[in-house]
Formats: structure tokens, C-alpha cells, sequence
């Protein structure tokens, strides 16, 4: 749909559909892995999985293997999980990648701590993808300030294997990317709600929420929006999951620990900012810069605004886009397509689209990061060309998780800009095993 879709907007996609510049190129990188528990577990969780054992040792095995051909809808995760106690009760676990399993060692060695890993090959569902109609059909309207705002609820529904916990499972909030919507989270809903409620927003200017013509949008005007829906539909602590320019909204409204609304926080591939006019420290965005002053000069030209947006949103266009920012080019289906497409047909899009490619680029990561103090999932597809690994905020956060503890990263081999949609199986494996923990506390 538009220049950089599903994802921060780049000027350099955006030109390269007129064949200016070339916009995608792979990055691969290997990458650590840090877990973090806040309170050590000093009994096996209530909503364990069956069949799971608890033995002392002084590291575990986190083992990431792809899921067999014939279990294409179940993904069989081991997960060993690591409770280390602490004089100052929390945990921090790293890991590093050598061969797609996690070898665990806790962070001070020399400090005296009691190991407890427990072990379990139960199978975690991946979850059969929702229907783009069914997401529709059930979606739901809450009017905020004046404007009308499209969300999904998925209840809590625990799988057969599953034991029902007397304790209350966090609730999710899933906040899509730029261009996106509800149904680019289609294939994550009902994995996600085998182990809580699942709740998922249409950010104003996108999907079937309002798109006031001539609103300035801005990053802290989402923030806000996400924050009111916790407080006025949720009603209790959640956990923020989010993509892209969604991540970075969630980070704003974490970062407001005042309103108390915030139980966790998941990133999946973090924006620097609304647009890349915020990530000045990139040699590839300096060399832009007059580029991306151009697309703001042309694009407050409504005639030219218009008709680049008319030829960018074909569907051709919106195949190659996405094919250049997703690792899995089967998932680059129709009804990716649909979904991108059709809202960018409603009165108002255009306007949203020269708002958010030409406004500021609100507040970067790198300052709102040092105020969160819940715990955060930091989940990386290393095949992004709109945030790479080896960019400004790709290396922040690389080194954050090595120095904050509240903080772990996972990189994603073969996965682009979308991972949740890209390899949900991969998301899932390190997702749901995080959610579980943060259940146990």
C-alpha cells in the first residue's frame, strides 16, 4: 500500500517503485538471547505444562528447531526454563546462538544462586490462521475523543493440554505496523489466546478506524490512544505486543510508568521513529536526507501526493514491497495483499499517509527505553531492510540487552521487517514461553 508498508517508512522504499533506488538488501547477523525473570518461581507454576519435570542444573537448553513437515500447525517446543535466586530476587539468563539452540549461562557466575530448570516437550500450538472476514465480523467499535477506533477480543482459551490457572493470565494488546491492521496478526490470535486474552487495535488512521481528514498525526497521539484503550476496554495491566512503528508506540506508553497500565512490553523489529527522518545516525539515512526533504516537498503537492499514492497501493506494487521486507515470500499471499490494500482505499488514507511520511518523528527508543522497568521481549527478524540489525536502533538494542535486566533479545534468522507474520511459528516459540513466565509471577 504505501512506501514503506507494514513498517517505519523509508524513503528509498518509497522511491524504489519508480525505479529510483534499490531498497532491499539481507542482513544476517547471530545474535544473544537474555531471559528475565523479576521473582524466582520457588514451585512449579500452576499452568505448567503436563508431563513437565524439575530437576536442579546449572544450565538448561532452550531448543529452537523448526517444526517438523508433518506438524505443520504445531510447533514442539522444549523449553528448559532457568530460576535463579538471587539476593536481589530477579534473574538474568544470557544465551548464545550456536546452531539454533540456546546454551544458558547466568550472568554473574561468581554470585552463590540456586538453579532450578524445569523441562517440558509438551507441544505449544501454532494455531490455525483466522479468516481476514471472521476478524471483520467480530471486531468490535469504542469511541474515543471524538473518533471511532476498530479492536478484536480473542478470550482466554487454553488448549486441551493445558491446565485452566486459578490466577488470572496477562492479558495482550497486539498493535500492528504501519499500514497494517487487525488481520496482519490473523496467524498469531489463536496460538496467543491458548495462553491469555487477546486484544488487538486498528491505531487511528488505519484498518476501520476513523481517518479524520487533515489530522496530524504523531507518535504520542497513539501512545496515548493505546494507554485509554488499556484503561477504559481492558480495565487492568497488559501486555503490549507490537510491530514496528506499533513497537515504538508501545515503548512511549510504557515509558508513562504514571498510569500504571503496563505489565510487559514485546518488540517485534522496534521503528527509530514515525518516519526515518528521526534515525540520523545512519550513514544510509544521511545519504537520504535530501531524498527524504524531496518526498516531503512533493508530497504537500496534493495533485502529486495523489497520484504517487494511486501508483504505489496497486497490487503489483504492494507484492513487490512486502516480497522485499518478508523472509518468507509464501506468506506474501492475497490476502496480505487485501489487507493492506483495502483500507487504503477509505476517504482520509491519503492524508494519513502524507501525514505520517512528512510529520515529526516523534520520540526515538534510545531515550524512552532507560524509563521502562517491566519486563521486555525484544524479537528481531536479522532479513529487515527498513530497521537492519547493523542500524542505529537495530545495534542500541542488541546492546541494551546486554546491560539492561529487565530486558531480552532473540534474533530471528531469515525473517524480515514482519516477523509475527513472516514465521509466526518462530514468534510463538519464543513468545508464548515468555508469556508463561511473566504468568508465573
Amino acid at each position: 500500500m504505501f512506501a514503506a508498508t507494514l513498517g517505519t517508512v523509508s524513503a528509498h522504499s518509497f522511491l524504489s517503485q519508480f525505479g529510483s533506488i534499490d531498497a532491499s538488501h539481507a542482513h544476517s547477523s547471530s545474535a544473544s538471547t537474555s531471559l528475565v525473570i523479576h521473582r524466582p518461581l520457588f514451585k512449579q507454576p500452576s499452568n505448567f505444562p503436563a508431563g513437565a519435570s524439575l530437576s536442579q542444573s546449572s544450565f538448561g537448553v532452550l531448543d529452537t528447531s523448526p517444526a517438523s513437515p508433518e506438524s505443520v500447525r504445531r510447533a514442539q517446543v522444549h523449553v528448559n526454563v532457568q530460576q535463579i535466586i538471587q539476593k536481589k530476587r530477579n534473574l538474568f539468563v544470557r544465551y548464545s546462538n550456536r546452531a539454533g539452540r540456546f546454551f544458558g549461562l547466568s550472568k554473574n557466575p561468581s554470585a552463590s544462586a540456586a538453579v532450578v530448570t524445569a523441562t517440558s516437550s509438551a507441544s505449544v500450538g501454532v494455531g490455525a490462521a483466522l479468516e481476514v472476514q471472521e476478524i471483520r465480523e467480530r471486531s468490535n467499535k469504542w469511541q474515543w475523543n471524538q473518533y471511532s477506533i476498530n479492536y478484536f477480543v480473542s478470550h482466554y482459551q487454553p488448549s486441551q493440554q493445558q491446565h485452566q490457572s486459578s490466577v488470572d493470565p496477562p492479558v495482550v494488546l497486539l498493535v500492528h505496523g504501519f499500514g497494517a491492521s487487525i488481520p496482519h496478526w490473523r496467524r498469531n490470535i489463536s496460538a496467543l489466546s491458548q495462553y491469555s486474552t487477546v486484544y488487538a487495535i486498528d491505531l487511528l488512521g488505519f484498518g476501520a478506524s476513523d481517518k479524520p481528514a487533515g489530522f496530524a498525526y504523531t507518535m504520542e497521539t497513539w501512545a496515548d490512544l493505546i494507554l485509554d484503550f488499556v484503561k477504559d476496554i481492558i480495565k487492568r495491566p497488559t501486555v503490549l505486543v507490537g510491530n514496528s512503528v506499533g513497537s515504538l508506540a508501545c515503548v512511549i506508553a510504557a515509558s508513562d510508568s504514571s498510569r500504571n497500565l503496563v505489565r510487559g512490553l514485546v518488540l517485534l523489529n522496534c521503528a527509530g521513529g514515525m518516519n526515518n527522518k528521526a534515525i540520523v545516525d545512519d550513514w544510509r539515512i544521511k545519504l537520504l536526507l535530501p531524498l527524504l526533504w524531496l518526498v516531503d516537498f512533493l508530497l504537500n503537492q496534493r495533485r502529486i501526493a495523489s497520484a504517487l499514492f494511486e501508483r504505489v497501493k496497486k497490487r503489483d506494487s504492494l507484492r513487490n514491497i512486502l516480497s522485499s521486507v518478508y523472509g518468507n515470500k509464501e506468506n506474501v499471499d492475497e490476502d496480505l495483499i487485501d489487507i493492506i490494500l483495502e483500507p487504503a482505499n477509505d476517504e482520509g488514507a491519503l492524508d494519513a499517509f502524507v501525514s505520517i511520511v512528512t510529520g515529526p518523528p516523534g520520540p526515538s527508543p534510545v531515550q524512552l527505553m532507560p524509563k521502562i522497568s517491566v519486563p521486555v521481549l525484544i524479537l528481531w527478524g536479522d532479513e529487515d531492510p527498513f530497521t537492519p540489525l547493523d542500524g542505529p536502533v537495530g545495534k542500541y538494542f542488541s546492546k541494551l540487552s546486554m546491560e539492561a535486566p529487565n530486558v531480552s533479545l532473540c534474533v530471528l534468522e531469515g525473517v524480515g521487517h514482519c516477523p509475527h507474520d513472516d514465521r509466526p511459528e518462530l514468534v510463538h516459540e519464543k513468545l508464548l514461553p515468555w508469556l508463561a513466565q511473566l504468568h508465573a509471577l
